[in-house]
């Protein structure tokens, strides 16, 4: 670890022009199952950035998902989320030059607070605090959904194909169950649902398609860093609050339908006042069932980096066994919903 703690803080001292640097603390962070993140302090001396100066380095992991962007591309989303006005950490510098550390990677500014779900979700915040986080929840997406295409920076991500969102990912869901070679009844059962459902598609715009409790940071009650931009894809702006509102994101919280902070008219409502469309709690609700089979494909991925031997990791085996909870929840949450038409 100490010598990736110098390697990464001669590059950020080149890249600041610092007559001088020092390793204050340098750490591995928790979470970043898909990627490796370093927090990184520095005491620089001289150029653009001096003094105290906390940092986070995101770099590639051993072995990665499908869905997710490489380090450069992610790279590039985060700036365009930053330059629309989203609460994100400032994306800094990307490094390439996989002989610096090894990998590729970039660097950005370090949020304070917390990201742990436990904490905010069984912590101690106020009803107010609460209510507050959840509004503030709808602006940044509302912020973040102003970005449409064409941006010539984003060229990489693809369009959807066929051009409804909803049926684009349900054949690329297909897809990765073929690939995936194991008989998941209940994912084709909801498969199939979700086909026949498809709603009529918003405008296309570019979703962090991860925004949940646990990728975003919270100091004091005030969400301070929106994190983890690898999955972000042009699609219908009611994926993101269908993500952050799936029953996968409440732990435990149940009752608070927004990631288990607060409810999810306050979240519409937020939304509203600021991007002035006023988006439909059917087709939110659609997004939530799309968002269950989407976070199983993803734990049956993880599942197989461990397997294949790509990179041993108890954790990536861990999330492959929670399968079986979200073909639990599409198995109640579908009939719920055509019993509510």
């Amino acid at each position: 670890m100490s010598g990736l703690a110098d390697t990464f803080s001669n590059f950020i001292s080149r890249q600041t022009g610092a007559r001088s640097v020092r390793v204050v603390e340098f750490d591995r962070l928790s979470g970043g199952a898909i990627q490796d993140n370093f927090g990184l302090t520095l005491e620089l001396e001289g150029g653009d950035r001096p003094g105290r100066q906390a940092f986070v380095i995101r770099q590639d992991a051993p072995s990665g998902v499908a869905e997710s962007l490489s380090r450069p591309e992610e790279f590039r989303v985060l700036q365009a989320a930053f330059e629309a006005g989203v609460t994100a950490p400032e994306p800094l510098w990307l490094c390439e030059d996989t002989e610096v550390s090894g990998r590729v990677f970039y660097v950005m500014t370090r949020a304070s607070g917390s990201a742990s779900p436990r904490k905010l979700v069984k912590g101690d915040l106020t009803e107010d605090q609460r209510r507050h986080l959840v509004c503030r929840f709808g602006a940044e997406l509302a912020r973040l959904h102003t970005v449409r295409p064409p941006v010539a920076s984003l060229d990489f991500l693809a369009m959807p194909e066929p051009e409804n969102p909803a049926l684009s990912r349900v054949a690329l869901y297909r897809r990765y169950l073929e690939e995936i070679g194991e008989p998941h009844p209940v994912l084709e059962w909801a498969l199939n649902w979700l086909e026949d459902h498809a709603p009529e598609p918003g405008p296309t715009v570019l979703c962090h398609c991860d925004f949940r409790t646990g990728n975003y940071m919270v100091d004091g009650g005030e969400l301070t860093a929106v994190l983890d931009w690898e999955f972000a894809a042009w699609s219908d702006p009611c994926e993101d609050l269908g993500w952050l509102c799936s029953r996968s994101w409440r732990f435990g919280g149940d009752a608070r339908v927004v990631g288990g902070i607060g409810d999810k008219q306050d979240l519409l409502d937020s939304y509203r006042e600021v991007s002035g469309v006023d988006l439909d709690p059917a087709s939110v609700s659609y997004w939530e069932v799309m968002a269950l089979v989407r976070w199983a494909m993803i734990a049956l991925q993880q599942a197989r980096r461990h397997m294949s031997g790509e990179q041993r990791s108890l954790e990536l085996a861990l999330t492959g066994r929670m399968v079986a909870q979200m073909e639990y929840d599409l198995l109640n949450q579908i009939p719920e919903l055509e019993e509510a038409q």
